[in-house]
């Protein structure tokens, strides 16, 4: 193999929507990276090699308002426009998009993590001594250390990299990065008297959650028939009764699954995979010959997943391990930098192997939930970032922060960190030893659009704050004094989408010829360069890609209706911005030189499909 060596500042291990969102973030934060995945798409469980539909704190639109900002809503929304029929493939192809067109990326795609350099040079993968696997949950405690270098293949080219950088992020969902440094890590589900959870075992085990294969049909003009091969399982009603329905198959079924109580990560490509393969097979042969669904006669398979989907593998300690209690009853963590809200959402290990119990155990949550920083790193390797599904949680946790909108929103947590404490030449030990450091964290992170629970934007950062602001015309109370508030969507009844409190501005209803406008004016002039504008983008809603019948039809594929298309932008009454095709919630505008002026007026002319302009934040540096 020839050898190549690189120098970055921050290396991302995993692609999927974690690894993707922190190296995309990081990047544009201004650090060099490195991202790294073992196949040959971007997007994980999300992408065209398993299709799941990214879910979130939103819980499938059913708790309004609470939709993922930031890097994962301008994806979902450039995927609503430019993918409109909804293919995976396509999706596939806007990930990669996204990420060469950072200059500051390199990505190294079909390429293995196969290995750390430490800076003791001490022992590292399979040569540090671990206890024994058992039945019992495995926990493996390491020495403190500093990664000094990667070691990754890539098979397919015959090369091999060397990849040294200042900070390292864990990806992975299975933590090979993790394990290869020695980073603190369990497997397997805690008793209750490990952390005080109701939802725990008596005992711990070693088991997880399991993995799952989809698949997709389609309807055709003749019967299409199908004969199972003869290795595949076969299924009757009674196996399925326990909360397991055929309700239509054009995709399924998020059920098929299995594996959790083997070696989750050893048997991934042997028998959990065979098994998945045998269950897909069976199922399809059920709905197509068992006579209970004669409307399927014209369905024809087209595609079945080769790769599991993973639920659950290796989950990393942090300085502080989520737990139910903090899910159920949130707390204010003063490094907060994400959240969630999926349900407490937990698979029996033995899944379909235990056809007379649930296929999950579903605790829903009265509210969102924040998580600190301190769950997004190691706590005994000193620069090792992670985030997705192997975070420092607890199992029970797992079942809500495993979800691909709340990893995604973790990893672009993860770039800005990286990013500030690169800049500041510090550890993540330390960033979060310091309420300073912190704080100017947060403030980084909301000024970029994300959104957390208990921290507003400083104010006095937003040179519009100290302007009047009057606008053409207003409905109460989307008042145009909202623009400067500090919130950049509204406070919505969870249940029925209900406005509670507006932070934004909406117009009176568009007419030809006499867009609406909303102007700032201040006493003495101010200099202008970057202008930050925050659009509605239907917040009220779910937007994920699908296969899923249901699920689509809740979904608006392109434009959202209530953000802004057409809109320019004038300083002392000169046009300097003109935009004719928006479809993206966060615009920032940066001038060619900074420019100093007494007003700023913001012409909204046409929507993508609302009658009125509405319009969340306008924030000016």
């Amino acid at each position: 193999m020839d050898l190549h060596t690189i120098e970055t500042d921050f290396l991302v291990a995993g692609g999927g929507m974690a690894g993707l969102c922190a190296a995309i973030r990081a990047a544009r934060q201004g650090l060099r990276v490195v991202l790294v995945q073992d196949r040959s798409v971007l997007g994980g469980n999300a992408s065209s090699e398993v299709r799941m539909h990214i879910v979130g704190a939103d819980h499938h639109g059913m708790r309004k308002g609470i939709r993922e900002s930031g890097l994962i809503e301008e994806l979902r929304l450039e995927d609503a426009v430019r993918n409109p029929a909804g293919q995976h493939p396509l999706w596939d192809v806007i990930l990669y998009e996204k990420v060469v067109a950072e200059p500051n990326i390199t990505l190294l795609l079909d390429t293995d993590v196969v290995g750390a350099e430490m800076e003791d040079s001490g022992p590292t993968g399979d040569a540090i001594p671990r206890p024994p696997r058992t039945n019992r949950m495995y926990e493996f405690a390491g020495k403190p250390g500093r990664i000094r270098a990667v070691r990754a293949v890539r098979q397919i080219t015959q090369d091999e990299f060397l990849i040294r950088a200042a900070f390292f992020a864990d990806c992975t969902g299975d933590g090979r990065l993790g394990y290869e440094a020695g980073a603190d890590f369990r497997i397997g589900r805690e008793s209750k008297a490990m952390h005080g959870e109701s939802l725990a075992l008596d005992v711990d085990d070693i088991h997880t959650m399991g993995s799952s294969f989809l698949f997709t049909s389609h309807r055709t003009e003749q019967p299409v028939p199908y004969t199972a091969p003869p290795w595949a399982r076969k299924f009757t009603a009674e196996d399925l009764k326990a909360g397991r329905p055929i309700r239509s198959w054009e995709y399924g079924f998020w059920w098929i699954e299995w594996g959790g109580q083997h070696d989750i990560i050893k048997d991934h490509a042997t028998s959990i995979r065979h098994e998945l393969y045998r269950i897909v097979l069976g199922l399809w042969d059920y709905v197509k010959n068992s006579g209970r669904f004669p409307e399927s006669a014209n369905w024809a398979l087209d595609w079945i997943g080769a790769s599991p989907g993973k639920r659950e593998s290796r989950r990393f300690l942090g300085p502080h391990i989520l737990t139910q209690q903090d899910l159920q009853q949130p707390r204010n963590f003063e490094d907060e930098v994400a959240y969630g809200g999926w349900p407490i959402d937990l698979h029996p290990p033995l899944a379909m192997d235990d056809p007379a119990s649930p296929p999950f155990e579903s605790y829903d949550l009265k509210r969102p939930y924040a998580i600190p920083l301190r769950c997004y790193f190691s706590r005994n390797i000193e620069n090792l970032f992670l985030a997705g599904r192997d975070i420092s949680v607890t199992h029970v946790a797992l079942g809500s922060t495993r979800v691909m909108a709340t990893c995604a929103i973790g990893g672009e947590a993860v770039g800005f960190a990286a990013a500030y404490c690169m800049r500041n030449s510090i550890t993540p030990a330390q960033l979060v030893a310091s309420a300073h450091h912190v704080q100017e964290l947060k403030q980084l992170m909301l000024r970029e659009d994300a959104t957390l629970l208990n921290t507003r934007f400083d104010l006095s950062l937003n040179k519009a704050h100290t302007a009047q602001i009057t606008a053409s015309s207003f409905q109460e109370p989307c008042r145009p004094e909202n623009l400067c508030d500090g919130l950049t969507r509204d406070e919505l009844d969870p249940d029925s989408g209900d406005l509670l409190r507006s932070h934004g501005w909406r117009s009176a209803p568009l007419a030809a010829g006499s867009p609406a406008w909303v102007r700032f004016d201040w006493r003495a002039p101010v200099e202008v360069r970057d202008i930050h504008l925050w659009f509605d983008s239907g917040f009220q809603r779910q937007l994920t890609l699908s296969a899923d019948a249901s699920t689509r039809a809740t979904v608006i594929r392109g434009p959202q209706p209530e953000t802004v298309r057409q809109y320019t932008i004038e300083l002392d009454g000169r046009p300097v911005i003109s935009e004719g095709d928006n479809y993206q919630r966060k615009r920032v505008h940066r001038l060619a030189a900074p420019m100093r002026c007494t007003s700023l007026r913001l012409v909204a002319a046409a929507t993508n499909g609302v009658p009125e302009a509405r319009l969340f934040e306008v924030r000016l540096h």
